[in-house]
């Protein structure tokens, strides 16, 4: 989780857009036409009682005006959600909503976001107070998207109109692939390198000979920090251990057919074989496009995997997979047919009716 705060500059650089702006409620459309009547009737009768009646609802509005606009004032909003979300999954999107005003309570306000479905509801906030409010949503197709705008409205105390204003947080949520597809394991040594195919980098992980200390990664293994080297340091550091290459399962990922349900597939494919290879304690490497992800395993490493396919682009243009390993030892993702790689997982419309590597 993080937390993206916006800061002064950012407000003084997006000033124009943190302008308010108001917005007729149905109930106050119909109040405010009702008034016009009253005060038209009034002029035109010369009635004491309606003109008593006129500058009531007159106030009225007025009233309702100045209380939603205070509400929406003088807050500072900060938003933090998952590092990576799961396509098809729902996420929590959470805010913090502190009320900078002095005396003046903030409620009823309703945050949301450009693009986003969910909305996320604070009742109150009282003044030097913060609040937390929480909203749901999910994507339905993998990708990176950026997040800009964040709304906040309210339309206290009488739901007559609604003040308005956008607060720009930059920040992207990365939408991982699914990595459920049912896939089916590998031959013996498909895909896998041999310690004969020459010389390789071991692959790191949690078991095998010390190699080296780095910095801490999302997803690595607590057990793993080097405690006295965290706190001279002043930040968390993990041991990095050297596991035989001959272990490490090569997934490849052919990025050169069209853009596409079938490419999709693929994607959602390759993401599977490397979440068995974690199921199994199998460290793996990836090659998708021009895109190499070093032997690894572990949470972190196939995070570090999702993160990589959820930026993958397709198309003829894209470079084909070119493995630093012999590429018989590798597995290999592709629309179409390829040969020369030891295990091909094909799918799309090139591929059989019931495609060998791939089960929905």
């Amino acid at each position: 989780m993080r937390w993206k705060p916006i800061s002064w500059l950012n407000q003084a650089v997006n000033w124009p857009q943190s302008w308010s702006r108001t917005r007729f409620t149905s109930g106050g459309l119909a109040f405010t036409l009702g008034t016009l009547v009253v005060g038209f009737a009034a002029l035109n009768t010369g009635n004491n009682l309606l003109y008593l009646l006129f500058g009531a609802m007159l106030g009225f509005i007025a009233v309702s005006a100045l209380l939603s606009g205070h509400s929406i004032q003088k807050l500072q909003i900060e938003r933090s959600f998952p590092r990576g979300v799961t396509v098809g999954h729902e996420f929590c999107m959470t805010y913090k909503v502190t009320n900078r005003k002095r005396y003046l309570s903030s409620m009823a306000l309703e945050i949301s976001e450009a693009g986003l479905p969910g909305r996320a509801f604070v009742a109150n906030v009282q003044p030097n107070e913060f609040a937390f409010a929480r909203s749901l949503n999910n994507f339905v197709k993998r990708g990176i998207y950026p997040l800009g705008t964040t709304t906040l409205s309210s339309s206290f105390p009488f739901g007559m109109f609604q003040k308005v204003r956008d607060v720009v947080i930059p920040g992207e949520i990365i939408v991982w692939p699914r990595t459920n597809r049912v896939v089916r394991d590998s031959a013996l040594g498909d895909g896998q390198l041999s310690s004969s195919d020459g010389p390789t980098q071991g692959a790191l992980g949690i078991r095998g000979e010390y190699r080296n200390l780095r910095g801490y990664r999302p997803g690595d293994d607590p057990n793993d920090i080097h405690w006295r080297s965290s706190a001279r340091l002043g930040e968390p550091v993990i041991r990095e251990y050297e596991r035989d290459g001959g272990e490490t399962r090569w997934i490849c990922l052919d990025t050169t057919s069209e853009a596409g349900d079938a490419s999709e597939l693929a994607l959602e494919v390759t993401a599977s074989l490397a979440s068995q290879a974690l199921g199994a304690q199998q460290p793996f490497a990836l090659v998708a496009g021009s895109s190499l992800l070093q032997p690894g395993e572990g949470a972190g490493h196939l995070e570090r995997a999702l993160e990589i396919l959820a930026r993958i682009d397709f198309g003829p243009a894209e470079p084909a997979p070119q493995p630093p390993v012999r590429r018989e030892r590798c597995l290999l993702v592709s629309v179409h047919p390829r040969s020369g790689f030891g295990n091909t997982f094909t799918v799309g419309p090139d591929g059989p009716p019931n495609p060998p590597g791939y089960a929905a």
